[in-house]
C-alpha cells in the first residue's frame, strides 16, 4: 500500500505518517522517494498497540 491508501485506512494525515514512518514508528519502508507499506504488517501493528492501550 502507498502512503495515500494508508492515510485513508487509518483516517489520518499523510504528513502525520510521513513522521511516524521516519520515526519507525509505523512498519513500512521506503523504495526509491515512496514509502510502501505491508497491510498485514500494518494490522499486526495496530493490534499491538490496541493491546498496550487497553492495558494501561
Amino acid at each position: 500500500m502507498t502512503i495515500d491508501d494508508l492515510a485513508a485506512y487509518l483516517q489520518i494525515a499523510k504528513s502525520i505518517l510521513y513522521k511516524l514512518a521516519q520515526e519507525g514508528k509505523v512498519p513500512g519502508q521506503k523504495v526509491g522517494k515512496h514509502w510502501r507499506f505491508s497491510r498485514v504488517a500494518v494490522e499486526e501493528w495496530l493490534k499491538r498497540w490496541d493491546q498496550r492501550v487497553s492495558e494501561s
